[in-house]
């Protein structure tokens, strides 16, 4: 049988986790620079805890897991007619009671519902784990990805959401990544749902103009017009759709549009705030930028007040970043006046545009800091000793295997790209010196043995 992978799945190569973990390392650090604690949580979730989270069409895309003894022969009439059940769309717990999370922020709303006594509130945490969705593959979009994300659960000050926003800046500033940070406010999206005259009709409305970028605005007029919206109550959204302008004149504009809403006017209060925040704090040295985008929807149900969303400046990609306020998220799991705030990172999304912008430092695909070359068996048992002394200073090395030609030697550590050779053959027992040869530049170099490790750390 020929091996092959699952279809949006992937393997990683040493130098392509060495990226990853780049990427994941400064966004830790700055997680816990703004008092984030870690914390995972199963890969494996039951179903009803996530079925009915995402909306009709994050439900489709959830990776449900069978049943064990499904293969039972006593029961097979029983389990064929319940498999009837689920190509009709519906759930049945003989055939499937778990599934692969989805994302990591409903697990996190279970975890405090489940362990409210026990958290000092507000409860800061970051998870870095992976989550899988039944998407088709394409370019930016797998089947399994990463996720690293940032919540803050039990406050409504609205200082939680400006500092996630400075995350994103941070995070993205020290990955030399131009970027936009786009905002909204699904009161905003509910105010606009009521100036349609139709709030029952505000997830359609937020579902179609999330679709905005994708497929334009006369498919998304269809799309409207095939929920029941009238003329007149798309005529309404496709002005709100049209508002332009810079961030102040745009939350000028909307009000017009809103009317005397009083969940849109604390919607358009809320991001001034923010927006406030955000300008005092900005800084010549940023290359990120904040902009009110009010056709950001954001289609996952949970959300209630501020959203964002981050997109590349200099490069073809979707959202590589995303999240918002959900004020009753624990409310799903019986606790309700939990509110809280989150933002994720894509990382494979993240990953892709540095490498097609090449942002990753060269030092990324550097693993050993020195190959010690094997002369024979007297030579090599010397060179472990040495290594060994090395490695407890925090030098990486490592010993070629086999006493082999040169030539090989040296190919494989061009190949591991290994910064430095070093030679110890047997002139160099009796002198206890070695050859030192940089591979990048060429330059070589005799050390007695007792300055090696200041000369590799250097």
């Amino acid at each position: 049988m020929k091996p092959s992978l699952p279809q949006g799945t992937r393997d990683f190569f040493p130098e392509t986790l060495r990226r990853r973990r780049y990427i994941i390392d400064i966004i830790q650090h700055i997680f816990e620079l703004y008092g984030f604690e870690p914390l995972e949580t199963p890969a494996i979730e039951n179903l009803e805890t996530l079925m009915g989270k995402y909306g009709d069409e994050g439900d489709k895309l959830i990776f449900k897991i069978l049943n064990n003894g499904l293969d039972n022969p006593s029961k097979r009439e029983k389990v064929t007619q319940d498999f009837q059940n689920i190509l009709l769309g519906k759930n049945d717990k003989n055939i499937t009671e778990r599934a692969l999370r989805y994302d990591l922020t409903i697990p996190f709303a279970r975890f405090m519902a489940m362990n409210q006594g026990k958290i000092t509130l507000p409860f800061k945490r970051y998870q870095v784990q992976s989550v899988w969705r039944a998407d088709r593959p394409q370019k930016g979009r797998y089947r399994e990805f990463l996720q690293c994300d940032a919540d803050i659960a039990g406050t409504q000050s609205l200082v939680s959401d400006v500092e996630l926003a400075n995350i994103y800046r941070d995070v993205f500033n020290r990955l030399k990544l131009n970027t936009e940070i786009k905002l909204n406010s699904r009161k905003i999206l509910y105010a606009l749902a009521e100036a349609c005259g139709s709030e029952t009709n505000l997830n359609s409305i937020t579902i179609a103009i999330d679709k905005l970028e994708k497929i334009g605005i006369e498919k998304v007029k269809e799309e409207l017009s095939g929920n029941g919206l009238s003329a007149e109550q798309i005529s309404i959204i496709e002005s709100y759709i049209n508002i332009k302008g810079e961030n102040e004149e745009k939350l000028e504009k909307i009000s017009t549009i809103l009317g005397a809403s009083a969940t849109g006017k604390k919607g358009i209060e809320e991001l001034k705030f923010i927006l406030g925040y955000l300008k005092e704090k900005e800084s010549a040295d940023s290359k990120q930028t904040f902009s009110i985008d009010f056709t950001l929807a954001r289609g996952l149900n949970y959300y209630t007040g501020t959203i964002y969303e981050v997109k590349a400046k200099d490069v073809q990609m979707g959202s590589i970043g995303g999240g918002g306020r959900y004020d009753n998220l624990t409310g799903l799991f019986g606790v309700p006046d939990m509110p809280g705030v989150g933002i994720s990172f894509g990382l494979d999304r993240i990953y892709d545009v540095m490498e097609e912008l090449n942002l990753f430092p060269e030092n990324t695909n550097q693993s050993t800091r020195a190959l010690f070359f094997n002369l024979g068996e007297t030579e090599s048992r010397h060179a472990f000793e040495i290594m060994q002394k090395l490695r407890l200073g925090d030098v990486s090395c490592e010993l070629f295997y086999e006493s082999a030609k040169l030539d090989k030697q040296f190919k494989y550590a061009s190949k591991k790209n290994i910064l430095f050779a070093v030679i110890i053959g047997s002139n160099e027992l009796k002198t206890k010196t070695c050859v030192v040869k940089n591979l990048q530049t060429g330059q070589q170099q005799t050390l007695p043995e007792n300055e090696l490790a200041d000369f590799l750390k250097k």
